[in-house]
């Protein structure tokens, strides 16, 4: 006890916390009891939806079936108010409440937690009922069909006692555990809340890929593991959260015909892939074609052929879980790099592009639109070099390459030339088709569904149009056209991007 401020660590099983009150290990070796848990009103409505409870509920089946004897289910932070004597949840609130309401599905009684007044929040009813259904259709699908014609009492029985709902029952009580954090000053609770919620090292959503992908990689050797993992850290993290959020999550949504806003931890599972366990004909097929290609590419096989390596990505297609998730990672991240550097002669794709060169310029880097316009670009590129180049392209593929580049590059710019201010609402309207914009269609579609460069050189040519003058915003040039600069390299190049409109016929008086 410091200046009357209390702070205790225990370890709680979520049966004996949510059903006696009760926290057995505590780090004055002295459990707690009576604990009355308490949602405050300053928390947040409940906001996780079915599908986060039932992904809950399928880690925990896989824990239970991979024989785990503990499996850690997070973080409680508790403010003990010695007043009223209550412990207000500060975080954790929406893992306790789908907790409590798993174990009333799987017809536990006595749940203290549930004796809660739920609050007045449309959320919070909605979810709260969505959840609790659809954890009883999980539980009506576990049991046997022998109890749909019994009474209603004798059914409820029946399936209180079925082994598979009594065994996933008990796991749940006895093998789950929270980690818990328990202060009765405020301030203190709520510093652990961000410290939790890490105050200036945001948890990214590829943190959580890692770790779930780590989980896969049980087969995997520790210097193996040690290796992907340093290889992983030595990423600047926000480059990394930067590839996934608006890289890799943006054009899979795009590719499908979605709106696509924001990579958070409840949509991450696009990235989780098929795992070692999933047998559908669906997870064999991508399973067995990556398999296929890291045996060939490990053999000496392209030695002695004189072939290319087997690409065993594709940039939008299911990943399989575990190694070949960091793999896939670095791999693209790899590309994009690549394609983001101008260097004339360092690495394979773009290396010293006239456009680029004038697109590297600072004017034309700086503020949000800019930025957002050559992720598009370069987006485009990755995705095309991801479909037609091999990792070691020909002099054709590079040509070919390069007359895409031109094409991407007015398809892009052209709508940064017709908004004065840009942001992503915007964007996601010309990707998805906006009829009052020139040159708005979904260029990613185009790329995934062209058999051959040629043939989506001759659709684009087809689909692209000039750009007239008159639909220029009045910020997309403020000097004539074939104004130059000097770049970082001394060389002069041009300093507005529609000088390339006009060199390539796409700009119109």
């Amino acid at each position: 006890m410091v200046n009357n401020i209390s702070l205790q660590l225990g370890i709680a099983k979520v049966g004996e916390l949510l059903l006696q009150g009760k926290i057995s290990r505590v780090n004055n070796g002295n459990p707690l009891n009576d604990i009355k848990l308490a949602i405050p009103n300053y928390q947040r409505p409940y906001k996780w939806t079915a599908k986060n409870a039932i992904q809950l509920l399928d880690d925990i089946i896989e824990a239970k079936n991979d024989n785990k004897k503990v499996y850690r289910v997070g973080t409680l932070i508790l403010h003990h108010d010695t007043k009223n004597d209550f412990y207000n949840i500060v975080d954790g609130q929406q893992r306790v409440t789908t907790f409590a309401l798993l174990l009333s599905a799987l017809l536990e009684e006595n749940i203290k937690f549930l004796e809660n007044q739920v609050t007045d929040n449309p959320f919070t009813r909605q979810n709260v009922a969505n959840n609790y259904r659809a954890f009883v259709r999980r539980r009506n699908a576990m049991i046997d069909t022998h109890t749909k014609d019994s009474t209603s009492e004798a059914k409820e029985e029946e399936l209180r006692s079925d082994r598979n709902v009594k065994d996933l029952r008990e796991y749940i009580k006895n093998q789950c555990e929270f980690i818990v954090v328990i202060t009765n000053d405020i301030s203190e609770a709520f510093q652990f809340f961000d410290s939790q919620n890490a105050r200036g090292k945001k948890l990214y959503p590829h943190d959580l890929l890692k770790a779930y992908h780590l989980r896969e990689m049980s087969d995997v050797g520790v210097e193996e593991t040690e290796r992907i993992v340093k290889r992983w850290e030595n990423e600047k993290q926000n480059e990394l959260a930067d590839f996934f959020g608006e890289y890799l999550f943006r054009v899979r949504e795009w590719l499908r015909g979605n709106y696509a806003w924001e990579l958070n931890e409840h949509n991450i599972d696009k990235f989780k892939g098929v795992s070692k366990r999933d047998n559908t004909p669906y997870a064999q097929f991508f399973k067995g074609a990556f398999a296929y290609a890291d045996m060939v590419n490990r053999s000496a096989m392209p030695f002695v052929s004189g072939m290319h390596n087997l690409n065993p990505f594709q940039l939008d297609a299911p990943i399989v879980a575990g190694k070949p998730f960091f793999d896939y990672t670095h791999h693209y991240f790899e590309i994009l790099k690549d394609i983001q550097n101008n260097e004339k002669y360092v690495g394979y794709f773009v290396n010293g592009n006239e456009i680029v060169m004038t697109l590297d310029l600072p004017r034309n880097c700086n503020g949000v639109g800019n930025r957002i316009t050559r992720k598009l670009f370069d987006l485009a590129a990755l995705l095309y070099v991801d479909r037609f180049c091999p990792d070691k392209p020909t002099q054709n593929d590079l040509d070919l390459f390069e007359q895409f580049l031109v094409l991407d590059f007015v398809w892009a710019y052209s709508l940064r030339a017709q908004y004065y201010s840009l942001g992503w609402a915007s964007v996601q309207k010309y990707i998805l088709g906006n009829p009052d914009v020139i040159n708005s269609f979904n260029l990613y579609k185009c790329i995934s569904e062209a058999p051959s460069p040629t043939i989506l050189l001759s659709e684009l040519a087809d689909r692209i149009k000039p750009l007239p003058s008159r639909s220029l915003a009045k910020n997309a040039m403020t000097g004539t056209i074939k104004d130059a600069e000097i770049d970082k390299n001394g060389i002069k190049v041009p300093s507005y991007y529609l000088y390339y409109f006009d060199k390539h016929n796409f700009y119109t008086e």
